[in-house]
């Protein structure tokens, strides 16, 4: 028997039990399915973390010489305390980096954990949970922030304390309707009143969340009202990317200068740019692709085991049918294929069908929720392989067991 006369066996008998057909192998349908959709979404949220969420958080280009590392969450008690006895980051040390970094494209001194959220408001209207940042000027060149209208902080803002403030574009519009009306205007955030300089160009949602819904202050006019954060950060951006690691390097110089670090004391400060976020989503991440195999593995099993015993049933079925072939002529290998063919092309079909089911799922997530969804060439194979790989590694053992049936024996079978 050739492969395609099997093939067209297997066909046959497929479609004959269609119902049968789809419950053998709904397990591998939603194994495949699960795979496909969880892997669409960690890929998504990878590259959504590296192509937009990097740059919306740090800047591009950009580096941040910091308290703690970004990947804090991933440390251990010990460690945690250990960093929290750290020096805060200083003004002094923002102006230390600019002195060092004479070609960098701005330095920004920014207020960090934990940061305030207040009320911001208008006469009459009001928009809530509104965060408030305390910066200097270069904090918006570090952004890449365009302003729609008005005008962005400027130095003398933070040397003589000003209390004006940069609104987001979400926070204007609903204060204003039109942002344009925004300059000149006068505000309370957090009961304070502030003179309106200017407006944000809107950049947008990420995950869902908006970016536009800030108000910035100067960072002494920031002091004034909240006082000092437990963290702060210097932001540092360059021309270019390939600049950052030597800039990295001389900021990384010129604090331990600095802070008086000996040779053999390690930094108690930390110089982080956009991969350290990367890479702390990865780990992250790296924990669901670790659960994520035992998942799928138990319902492949069962669906392997599931299709197995309809094929040994399908056997005992088909007794009479094996012995009139092989007493036709057909010789063991030829009945071992037709059976192996067809557990194969079934598991193959609940991998295709599991697929389609995943993919159109992992569209509607993506659809209809903040999620990113991305699917991948190589686990939309992996998700096919696993289906025919199910077929063979549990059709042989009815296929084995239909081949060695006794032809006269067969032929008695009612």
């Amino acid at each position: 028997m050739g492969l395609d006369e099997a093939l067209r066996l297997a066909l046959q008998t497929i479609w004959s039990a269609k119902l049968r057909s789809f419950f053998t192998v709904l397990g591998i349908v939603v194994s495949v399915a699960f795979l496909v959709v969880v892997v669409a979404l960690i890929q998504g949220m990878n590259a959504y973390v590296r192509e937009n969420l990097t740059g919306a958080i740090i800047g591009t280009n950009a580096f941040q010489v910091r308290r703690t590392p970004i990947s804090v969450g991933l440390l251990d008690d010990d460690e945690v305390r250990r960093l929290a006895k750290r020096p805060l980051v200083s003004f002094e040390d923002a102006e230390t980096i600019r002195a060092a970094l004479p070609d960098a494209q701005a330095v920004a001194f920014q207020s960090g954990w934990p940061t305030p959220v207040a009320d911001v408001t208008y006469r009459n209207r009001t928009v809530g949970q509104v965060l408030v940042f305390g910066v200097t000027p270069g904090y918006q060149t570090v952004q890449d922030y365009r302003f729609e209208t008005g005008d962005p902080l400027a130095d003398p803002d933070v040397r003589e304390r000003r209390p004006v403030a940069v609104l987001g574009h979400d926070v204007a519009e609903k204060l204003f309707d039109d942002v344009a009306r925004a300059p000149g205007r006068r505000v309370r955030v957090g009961g304070r009143e502030l003179l309106v300089k200017g407006v944000v160009a809107p950049k947008g949602r990420v995950l869902g969340q908006s970016f536009d819904g800030f108000v910035l202050i100067p960072y002494s006019t920031f002091e004034s009202i909240y006082g000092r954060r437990k963290t702060t950060v210097v932001s540092v951006k360059m021309a270019s990317a390939d600049a950052l690691d030597g800039a990295m390097a001389r900021a990384e110089e010129a604090m331990r200068l600095a802070h008086r670090l000996r040779p053999a004391e390690e930094n108690d400060f930390t110089v982080d740019k956009a991969d350290a976020l990367v890479a702390f989503w990865r780990n992250l991440t790296r924990v669901l692709f670790t659960a994520i195999p035992a998942v799928v593995c138990i319902g492949i099993v069962v669906g392997g085991i599931v299709i197995m015993n309809i094929m040994l049933m399908s056997v005992n079925e088909r007794t009479r049918e094996i012995g009139v072939r092989k007493s036709l002529g057909a010789r063991r290998r030829d009945i071992e294929r037709q059976f192996l063919v067809e557990s194969v092309l079934l598991s193959t079909l609940g991998g295709a069908l599991g697929v389609a089911v995943g993919w159109a799922a992992a569209e509607a997530v993506a659809a209809t929720t903040a999620l990113p969804a991305r699917i991948t060439a190589w686990s939309v194979a992996l998700a096919l392989a696993l289906g025919a790989g199910t077929g063979i590694a549990f059709g042989v053992y009815p296929a084995s067991r239909a081949a060695r049936l006794d032809p006269i024996t067969a032929l008695r079978a009612e």
